[in-house]
């Protein structure tokens, strides 16, 4: 790193501006202008430190240039310290070991058995939706491949692979290196030995935006690579990898992480972060995710930024834009009891809260969900993420419901989310399916129409 002293100067009529000025440029030009030297020397630091220039500024002035003094050297940081840049909990908590990975023990289990036997494959495969852990499984499997005891530099070479900055480990971006002429880069490089570890590995994220001329071009040698080189490709959507490629690798299918395990590990990072949280707010961020640790942590962050040491729920509705509670509660103790009047008025304090109104519709959707389970599977189901003093008061709400008619009302939810972002008076179909939704009891039910209907023609012939 270097640090550079800056001597700063407005040219003026004279010496200086006429020495000064750029070729054309007439002296009234030069005189406004500003121009920089350095007069400084170099200094080698840490690779961690920031950048600090020091600014050594002297204007002069037009009118008395000669007693203008020179001002002392200016940390344009304030306080003149060297701080490491802030690191977000989605690469600090990034797993480092097949035991972190999380929600993935199956694939972890297979790679690290196919080490220890020598059955590795060439070419991999990794599926699966944002945030899971495939690039992170790629980097521990490439590790686990090249910093092998026997090197004098392996802790050296762990940690770079880890950061994706090995010479052996090469990480390659799909979305920006997508053209035959990169390939063609790819193939070339491959047949060159590795720098200090036994393999070169290539790991090609989002593979899937790779064009197709490129694909044909690595066929060949993904089939038969030299002996050093091995594969691992990752994607976000599989079904755009050609058929001839997936051929050639091993495939693993990354699953979405539950919701319970997300909201554990963001209270093991809390916990590391000397931080608390209340429980519901956990669940909450881990719903929110769906399925994603990535975006687990991404939320966690924000929440952080603007909390002062705890996590609250009120904390948790002003950043991240959830429902308030106790309005959701009396919306569906609304809909249990048949009360239109009191389900309009706590879904109008819904929208008021700043809640868009098919934002307020997936919501009800997904309470109805929670009132479903519990009513077909018990209060106790892991199915719901719900705290237990909200299990018990779902439960009694779901009561009111049988299944069939919790399954109508989540369809008509879902429905009415198309209607209304297409309509040009939402605010009126978000009003009127509340109130259908509090009303369902005196709608006929499509069984019992079906039903009058099967029974029609006998009472005709009677």
């Amino acid at each position: 790193m270097v640090l550079v002293s800056i001597q700063v100067m407005r040219r003026t009529v004279g010496s200086d501006g006429r020495t000064a000025r750029e070729p054309g440029q007439g002296l009234t030009a030069a005189a406004i202008s500003v121009v920089a030297r350095a007069t400084g020397h170099l200094a080698v630091l840490p690779v961690t430190c920031l950048l600090v220039v020091l600014v050594d500024t002297k204007v002069m002035s037009s009118k008395s240039p000669s007693t203008a003094p020179a001002s002392a050297p200016v940390n344009l940081f304030g306080e003149g310290k060297l701080v490491a840049p802030y690191q977000v909990f989605a690469r600090r908590y990034r797993s480092r070991s097949f035991a972190e990975l999380i929600g993935q023990d199956s694939i972890a289990n297979t790679l690290r058995n196919a080490i220890t036997l020598g059955r590795t494959a060439h070419a991999y495969l990794f599926c699966g939706t944002r945030g899971v852990g495939k690039t992170s499984m790629a980097r521990i499997f490439a590790r686990a491949l090249n910093a092998i005891d026997s090197l004098s530099e392996r802790d050296a070479i762990a940690q770079s692979i880890l950061r994706g900055e090995d010479l052996d480990v090469i990480e390659i971006d799909g979305a920006s290196n997508r053209g035959v002429d990169d390939a063609r880069d790819l193939i070339a490089g491959a047949g060159l030995a590795p720098a200090r570890s036994p393999y070169k590995i290539y790991i090609i994220d989002e593979v899937h935006m790779l064009t197709q001329p490129a694909f044909n071009a690595l066929l060949k040698t993904m089939e038969e690579p030299p002996a050093h080189v091995k594969f691992i490709l990752c994607t976000t959507e599989p079904h755009k990898v050609p058929a001839t490629i997936q051929s050639r690798c091993q495939r693993f299918d990354f699953r979405s992480i539950p919701t319970s395990l997300i909201a554990e590990h963001l209270a093991r990072v809390l916990a590391d972060e000397k931080l608390t949280a209340d429980e519901v707010v956990l669940l909450q961020v881990a719903r929110l995710a769906n399925g994603s640790m990535r975006d687990g942590l991404s939320l966690l962050d924000r929440l952080v930024a603007a909390s002062s040491g705890h996590l609250s729920q009120t904390l948790a509705r002003e950043v991240l834009g959830l429902p308030d509670e106790e309005l959701l509660e009396s919306l569906m103790r609304a809909i249990a009891c048949g009360d239109p009047a009191g389900g309009l008025t706590a879904a109008a304090s819904l929208l008021e809260a700043g809640m868009s109104p098919e934002h307020a519709l997936d919501t009800i959707a997904a309470r109805l969900r929670d009132c479903l389970l519990v009513r077909t599977c018990g209060a106790e189901t892991a199915m719901v993420d719900l705290p237990r003093e909200s299990r018990q008061q779902l439960a009694q709400h779901a009561e009111h419901f049988d299944p069939p008619a919790l399954v109508h009302l989540i369809t008509l939810c879902d429905g009415a989310v198309r209607n209304v972002r297409g309509s040009s008076v939402p605010r009126a179909l978000f009003d009127a399916v509340v109130a259908r939704l509090c009303m369902s009891e005196h709608f006929v039910t499509a069984a019992t129409l079906l039903s009058s209907r099967a029974e029609s023609p006998n009472e005709k012939k009677k």
